[in-house]
């Protein structure tokens, strides 16, 4: 068998995690709010949203009125998000904010989206971070088991339509759906 075989660049072990990633909270912090975190937000017990919201306050969020937090919601970083008034946060979401995340008023984020506003580089071989901020701008929905990346702004009153994988800013008052979403129609005529 003649296969040829060529040696990766990747070099894992030259990653720095203190590199590209200002943690913003104090290792106490952090494992204090895993400790809420794994009690109140990822169990099924439906805890009531205002309970959540406290904590979320408690440790440097920036939360708005009438929000609705579901069961097994995972937000890693509170004191990176900024949430406005009468925001729906559906079941299993995962708030990934290693830069910040703001959600504005009236926006819905539904079940098992994945804001993720955190990544690698990989054109480098370290692998450094390459994060970057996510803006849900007011009355936008993020559909079902949407992909948010890093750097990405979604427009008012934008929809991305379920299952969307969402890498670059959508415009406002439309409707987007698919990998690389594309316009598929104005939301309000």
């Amino acid at each position: 068998m003649n296969e040829s075989f060529q040696i990766s660049k990747v070099r894992l072990n030259d990653f720095d995690p203190k590199i590209g990633l200002n943690r913003g909270a104090s290792k106490f912090t952090e494992i204090t709010w895993y400790l809420i975190k794994m009690l109140f937000f990822l169990t099924a017990f439906p805890f009531p949203s205002k309970l959540k919201v406290f904590f979320l306050k408690l440790y440097g969020a920036k939360m708005g009125s009438n929000v609705v937090i579901k069961p097994r919601v995972n937000i890693h970083m509170p004191w990176k998000l900024q949430v406005g008034n009468d925001v729906w946060i559906g079941e299993e979401v995962f708030i990934l904010n290693l830069d910040t995340i703001k959600i504005g008023n009236n926006v819905c984020v539904s079940q098992r989206a994945f804001l993720c506003g955190g990544n690698h580089d990989f054109r480098n071989p370290a692998m450094p971070y390459r994060n970057g901020p996510i803006t849900l701008e007011d009355g936008s929905w993020v559909g079902a088991c949407c992909f948010v990346g890093p750097r990405v702004i979604i427009g008012i009153d934008t929809v991305t339509a379920a299952g969307s994988i969402v890498t670059s800013s959508l415009n406002s008052n439309s409707i987007y759906k698919g990998a690389g979403p594309q316009f598929y129609k104005h939301r309000w005529v």
